[in-house]
């Protein structure tokens, strides 16, 4: 008898390439949830092209993970965890394809598991920043951010959130649902009302998807004007952000390339239309840049660090040189 629910089997390269699709439509999103996706789909499609191909050479392997790397590095230009993730895992002996391939696994494993107790660990070591009674402001939805916040809660301190919406796709919603179904009293406003609410704001608590060299934060668009608000009103800005999200190759924020999404998010075609925008430019940056003078700390796994020692956390705990990433 003939079974009607057969598996449906795809190839490595396919596997991968819907991986690399869901980082590019942001049906994968997140700093931290990019990077994770991406190891792990480095390690099946190593796992995949070694169970497929029993005669492949390492030259042949190595071709096909540089072809991996490059399809996942290519979704999102700004995430600095993206291109990390992929140089972590994607480092392996050229010696056999065997070995080569359970490198390659092993490493995407303790990448997974290293960035999942990462965010644990800046939790901990965050929300010692957190007094009872405090009022947090927060933008997007970063997993660090929330972790810290959390903790702060489980700790048994008295505190709320203010929540920016994070427009044009919202994350601020999502954060504003799982904290609030945590318990915290949590307020959703406006991006533009920021400035407005930083007098009953205590501390900003972001994320990042990048630190650059200089100690400047690349993170969501509207992070900046969030720092720029709180450094004129004289509140801590501190940003949560692993280790791996420290960017070897720069010398100025402004050098990583801040991408640009489809004017869709802003406004569909069809309002562009009704609302006679036809011939108006519709920009959607997605990220910014915030100065390191605006920011107060920045919580790493390892422990805490003003925005000057961005550098040191690059060479001495990722072991990386500039030319390193040439």
């Amino acid at each position: 008898m003939t079974d009607t629910a057969s598996t449906i089997t795809t190839t490595p390269e396919a596997q991968l390439k819907s991986v690399a699709h869901g980082i590019e439509d942001m049906t994968i999103r997140g700093a931290a949830i990019i990077a994770q996706a991406a190891a792990g789909a480095l390690g099946a499609y190593a796992r995949g092209i070694w169970a497929e191909c029993a005669t492949i050479t390492i030259e042949e392997f190595q071709q096909k993970m540089d072809w991996a790397a490059t399809t996942l590095v290519s979704t999102r230009p700004t995430a600095v965890s993206l291109p990390n993730a992929v140089r972590i895992v994607n480092r392996y002996p050229k010696t056999t394809v065997a070995e080569a391939s359970e490198t390659v696994i092993k490493q995407a494993d303790e990448f997974i598991s290293h960035s999942k107790d990462a965010a644990r660990r800046i939790g901990q070591i965050g929300q010692k920043r957190i007094r009872n009674g405090d009022t947090i402001m927060t933008i997007c939805n970063s997993s660090v951010a929330i972790s810290i916040i959390m903790a702060a809660h489980n700790a048994g301190k008295n505190i709320s959130v203010i929540a920016c919406e994070t427009r044009p796709r919202l994350q601020g919603h999502i954060t504003a649902a799982q904290l609030s179904a945590a318990g915290i009293p949590v307020s959703l406003i406006v991006d533009s009302a920021a400035r407005t609410f930083m007098k009953e704001v205590d501390l900003v608590i972001t994320g990042a998807d990048a630190v650059t060299i200089t100690g400047a934060v690349v993170n969501k668009i509207g992070t900046s004007q969030l720092a720029l608000a709180a450094h004129e009103s004289r509140k801590n800005f501190i940003v949560a952000a692993e280790t791996y999200k420290f960017a070897p190759a720069t010398v100025m924020g402004d050098y990583i390339e801040i991408e640009e999404r489809s004017a869709n998010e802003v406004i569909t075609p069809d309002e562009i239309k009704a609302k006679g925008l036809s011939n108006v430019t519709i920009r959607n940056p997605a990220f910014d840049v915030t100065p390191p003078e605006y920011i107060d700390l920045i919580v790493t796994e390892i422990g805490v660090f003003p925005p000057a020692m961005s550098y040191r956390i690059i060479h001495d705990h990722l072991g990386w040189d500039l030319e390193d990433t040439e």
